[in-house]
């Protein structure tokens, strides 16, 4: 399978720590966590990534990520009927409760989740801690972005 991310900095495409959700925290995890987020396809990485930026402040340099998932690695799509209510809403207590609950159990390679930015498709959290990670998770290929300067 083959998940993508978004990155700023050409240095951080080698990154899959999952260390700026640990320090930050995200829709699925509270700090302390560690979590990688990635999507389905590069399209829902762009708005992933445009939801947190000013549209002021474009990051100058971005870069996909291709990330290449073993097919023997345990992936948990996580149930429409287990969303808490209010789970689109930033900052959901109940949901970061339950991506660190899933995190910390390390059953699983990734967590397949709704987007909150376009519910039809879906993002993947890694599990950096996961047993066998880098054995299991490859960057498979770096591009440069050049944004349309429509977006600005």
């Amino acid at each position: 399978m083959l998940v993508y991310r978004i990155v700023q900095k050409e240095e951080r495409t080698r990154d899959l720590s999952g260390t700026g959700a640990f320090k930050f925290g995200g829709r699925w995890n509270n700090p302390g966590t560690f979590a990688l987020y990635t999507s389905e396809n590069r399209s829902l990485a762009m708005l992933e990534t445009l939801v947190h930026v000013d549209d002021s402040e474009m990051p100058p340099d971005m870069f996909i990520m291709e990330i290449g998932i073993s097919d023997q690695a345990p992936v948990y799509a996580f149930p429409d009927e287990r969303l808490p209510d209010h789970w689109m809403e930033p900052e959901n207590i109940e949901l970061k409760e339950e991506g660190d609950a899933l995190m910390k159990d390390l059953r699983y390679l990734a967590i397949k989740v709704r987007s909150a930015v376009l519910p039809q498709e879906y993002n993947y959290m890694l599990n950096p801690l996961f047993p066998g990670f880098n054995n299991l998770v490859k960057v498979v290929k770096v591009t440069p972005i050049i944004p349309d300067i429509r977006l600005f």
